[in-house]
């Protein structure tokens, strides 16, 4: 399965492997050090969520709906390679994971 988008996501996940693999860290430790940047980008994304929000009276509004936008697609995005470096069937294993999961909601005649 091939798309630009997924191109650049091997390519993203073969360079962050080659640097990881340069100072020395391997997988299976990239991969945990890959899902813990997954943590990173969405506690950035929770930041700008409170910062577009208001919600911090001591910040105020800090950051606007377009900032949120932006740290949702870091998370995406950081996933998405976490996936490439674990898997070289990401794209596949994607889209069946995507298939399975969202016959839940999908379903005919579910509200």
């Amino acid at each position: 399965m091939n798309s630009p988008s997924w191109d650049t996501v091997r390519a993203l996940a073969a360079r962050f492997e080659a640097a990881a693999a340069a100072r020395g860290v391997h997988p299976p430790q990239s991969h945990v050090l890959q899902v813990l940047k997954i943590g990173e980008e969405f506690g950035e994304a929770a930041q700008a969520l409170i910062g577009a929000t208001g919600s911090n009276p001591r910040k105020g509004h800090s950051h606007s709906w377009a900032d949120v936008h932006d740290e949702v697609c870091d998370v995406i995005i950081t996933g998405m390679v976490t996936l490439a470096r674990m898997r070289p069937d990401a794209p596949a294993y994607f889209a069946e994971q995507l298939a399975v999961k969202s016959a839940r909601f999908l379903q005919e005649g579910a509200p």
